[in-house]
Formats: structure tokens, C-alpha cells, sequence
């Protein structure tokens, strides 16, 4: 695996970012987008430790999803 991708989005309602993997079971989140960005690297380096049966990704991408509601 050369690279894994997490889902971003904002916390509403505690404020901050939250960060889920696609594919894999890894959840993390962080105050602001700098705190996320080490918090998500620290979680893949976890994860994916000695003793994991799938090699360490080379590359993380963060997907930032924003939604937004419009009144009509």
C-alpha cells in the first residue's frame, strides 16, 4: 500500500477536526488542522507498527468534507 486517505471534517459540536480512514479501523482528531496533522501521522504509525500484517503507507492524504446547508 502506497498510500492511505482520511476522511476530515469539522466537529460541530466540540469544535476541531475529526479523522477517519477509509478502509482501515483509524479514528483520530485534533483542535486545529496543524494538531490533526501530527495526531493522524502518530495514529498510522500505530497502526501500522512492528507487528502489522500490512506494510507501513508512504503517503497520507487528508480529504477535507465540508457540508453545508442552504435555506430555500
Amino acid at each position: 500500500m502506497s498510500e492511505i486517505i482520511f476522511e476530515v471534517r469539522e466537529d460541530e459540536v466540540d469544535g476541531g477536526y475529526v479523522a477517519t480512514a477509509l478502509g482501515h479501523a483509524i479514528a483520530t482528531q485534533g483542535d486545529t488542522v496543524e494538531e490533526l496533522r501530527k495526531m493522524v501521522r502518530d495514529a498510522v504509525h500505530c497502526h501500522f507498527g512492528d507487528d502489522a500484517p500490512a506494510p507501513m503507507p508512504r503517503i497520507i492524504r487528508l480529504h477535507f468534507v465540508r457540508d453545508e446547508a442552504l435555506a430555500v
